[in-house]
């Protein structure tokens, strides 16, 4: 989507702003005991009470409002009667669609007690995203986003899972330009329009190349097994760089 009027902008906000407020109150409602689903309830209830649908569930008949992955689950986790654990790596990962605008956000969330080095993870997965989002905007090589999170990835000795892209969106979930890298490709040629709508969103990783099916038709798993998280904004590029959609209101 290439957004293009003043109508375009304010529907992209609208669910922009619904989703990162459903992120940012299901991060915390976290607490050890209780259930992947119910924690998808608390996110359910918000969406609903917003006016939007969930995109999974509405697009691909996803079983659950958002995804929720755990630990070795590294996306499109469902959810189920897992309970969250002290110590766990919880992965949440909201889209949604109202008045036909998508928009995308996601991000992990360590349950204490954590590890220095999960914690270590979590902030460096943040800090990769704002890298590859410092690369967008208009007239900008499509190509400069992999090449930043890569570049950090390295210098802090990390890996990046590579069959996870980030892709545009706007008017469906999914949509051109689609398979954008969060790692360094030296085949991407693209080069981002004014008011392109996309997402940021790189996999960080203690080990993990790739993401692999697991025993149902939806979770994904690391490949070497490594925790792994993953930060998302959608964004508008433009020429003074990226307008972010998906940030909470106050």
């Amino acid at each position: 989507m290439t957004v293009s009027n003043d109508d375009d902008l304010a529907g992209l906000r609208r669910i922009g702003r619904i989703v990162a407020d459903t992120l940012a109150v299901m991060g915390r409602a976290i607490e050890p005991g209780m259930t992947t689903r119910e924690l998808d309830a608390v996110g359910r209830t918000f969406l609903e009470a917003a006016g939007a649908r969930s995109a999974p569930e509405t697009v691909y008949a996803f079983p659950g409002a958002t995804c929720i992955s755990v630990n070795e689950e590294i996306a499109h986790g469902i959810p189920s009667e897992r309970r969250i654990a002290p110590g766990d790596l919880v992965n949440i990962d909201v889209s949604a669609e109202k008045d036909g605008y998508f928009s995308d956000t996601g991000a992990s969330f360590a349950v204490p007690p954590a590890t220095r080095a999960v914690e270590r993870l979590c902030k460096d997965g943040r800090r990769a995203m704002w890298t590859g989002l410092r690369q967008v905007g208009a007239g900008k090589p499509l190509a400069g986003i992999g090449r930043a999170v890569g570049s950090f990835a390295h210098k802090n000795g990390y890996t990046l899972v590579r069959n996870l892209a980030s892709h545009g969106i706007g008017l469906s979930l999914h949509e051109e330009p689609t398979e954008i890298a969060t790692w360094p490709d030296p085949s991407e040629r693209r080069i981002m329009r004014e008011g392109m709508v996309l997402t940021v969103e790189p996999f960080l990783s203690l080990g993990a190349d790739f993401a692999e099916d697991g025993d149902d038709p939806w979770t994904l798993y690391s490949r070497p097994s490594a925790l792994t998280v993953q930060y998302e904004h959608t964004v508008i590029a433009t020429r003074n760089g990226p307008l972010i959609l998906t940030m909470p209101g106050p």
